[in-house]
């Protein structure tokens, strides 16, 4: 389909008329530059107001790439890496950006609803979405999970771990992602053919959600950094702990690969494993996301950048909800857990090792994720032994929280298989 675009101004109207852009662009002087081939469309701001004049040059951030690459990134639903522009750049696929690192980190995510904003039925496909049962109850409904604290001696010091658990029967712990807390399994609860036959127990980390630092270890003064050592001592501990006997590790992201680093250190631990976004290394090193922690840039950089690695086609109430829990989050924590994502985590000379008549290796990966990549996911299970692999259409990084009951029907199976 051809590709129109409006005027300059109509789609500065679009765009200053748009609560979701207002609030973005608020105290912005700069603006947006798309060049679309030859064509250029161009919203200069004052303090979030439209300017007349482009004084605040500065401020400005420019997107460009050809009109081939801007048809498929202002499609309606975007295919996988076109559907954000940090997506579409990270895998280099034809946009490009220009402007200060800061102002991008800080005007993300006015940048991308300006984008979206181009896109055609817009106000349609955003307003098609169901409700989950579960999420429209009854006033006065309590919803399944109980939430408790328990005390584990963690790298030689008292931690209290908040979980929440419901269901009986296999016990199965779940891994959040990096930067975030146990509330991404929300839904999971609620599922009664899941928890009918499991256990299931989120925890948050250390320092994330409602396990707050340990008192008498002096954390404000220095970096924090997640280790792999660190890391995989929490869910075997947390397994002896709590008494269970067999349990399956469920991860994504950052959990993704700790349930594959699991399959290999702690198979004695485990009887599965199910890595979501798993990968055997994911490239790049922690100076790459120093906007992530900037004393000029907020949580909100970070909540778009993850609403970039969902798809477009997930209901966007749940879509939004994921983002919002990562902008609640402490801020050095999402770059500190990123050390162990990008830096200290390699399997690839040790993959070949697990042993999968010990641990059973599941991994599934979303279509839409940029970071954790289906090509990644399916080149672990290539080089696994005896693992499974399956590749979840029409969803991103975030699969249990972006769309739950899209990510239910892969996740039976598996589930399914471990109980028989």
């Amino acid at each position: 389909m051809p590709l129109f675009l409006p005027s300059s101004d109509d789609w500065a109207n679009r765009c200053l008329n748009d609560g979701e852009f207002q609030l973005a662009s608020r105290h912005w002087d700069g603006g947006v530059r798309l060049d679309v081939g030859d064509e250029t469309l161009e919203l200069s701001l004052t303090n979030g107001a439209k300017s007349a004049t482009d004084d605040n040059a500065g401020g400005m951030i420019e997107i460009s790439g050809s009109v081939e690459v801007w048809e498929k990134v202002l499609e309606a639903n975007p295919e996988r890496f076109h559907n954000d522009v940090m997506a579409n750049i990270a895998q280099g696929c034809g946009l490009q950006r220009r402007g200060d690192a800061v102002v991008f980190a800080q005007y993300y995510a006015a940048t991308m609803r300006a984008v979206e904003l181009l896109r055609p039925s817009l106000a349609q496909s955003e307003a098609t979405f169901e409700t989950m049962p579960h999420d429209d109850r009854a006033h006065g409904t309590i919803d399944a999970p109980i939430g408790r604290y328990v005390h584990l001696n963690l790298d030689g010091h008292d931690h209290r771990i908040y979980f929440e658990e419901a269901g009986q029967g296999i016990p199965l712990l779940m891994q959040h992602t990096a930067g975030c807390h146990s509330s991404q399994w929300r839904h999971l609860f609620e599922f009664p053919e899941i928890t009918e036959r499991f256990r299931l127990i989120a925890y948050d980390l250390p320092c994330h959600g409602k396990s707050v630092p340990p008192v008498g270890v002096e954390w404000w003064d220095e970096q924090y950094l997640l280790k792999g050592e660190f890391l995989r001592s929490i869910p075997v501990k947390l397994s002896e702990t709590l008494g269970l006997v067999d349990p399956v590790f469920m991860g994504c992201s950052v959990g993704g690969l700790l349930a594959l680093d699991l399959a290999h250190k702690h198979s004695d631990v485990f009887r599965a494993v199910i890595s979501i976004e798993g990968a055997l290394k994911i490239a790049g090193n922690l100076a790459d996301f120093g906007e992530l922690y900037h004393p000029q840039v907020n949580n909100e950089y970070k909540a778009r950048l993850m609403d970039g690695l969902m798809a477009s086609s997930s209901p966007k109430p749940y879509r939004k909800e994921t983002s919002f829990v990562y902008a609640c989050g402490w801020p050095p924590v999402f770059l500190g857990d990123l050390y162990y994502y990008v830096e200290d985590y390699d399997l690839r000379q040790d993959a070949a090792k697990i042993d999968t008549n010990a641990v059973g290796v599941h991994i599934l990966s979303g279509e839409y994720d940029y970071s954790g990549t289906s090509e990644l996911g399916k080149a672990a299970h290539e080089a696994i032994p005896g693992s499974t692999w399956q590749d979840m259409k029409g969803v991103g990084h975030f699969p249990m929280s972006e769309n739950p009951q899209a990510f239910r029907e892969y996740l039976l199976p598996i589930l399914d298989r471990i109980a028989s």
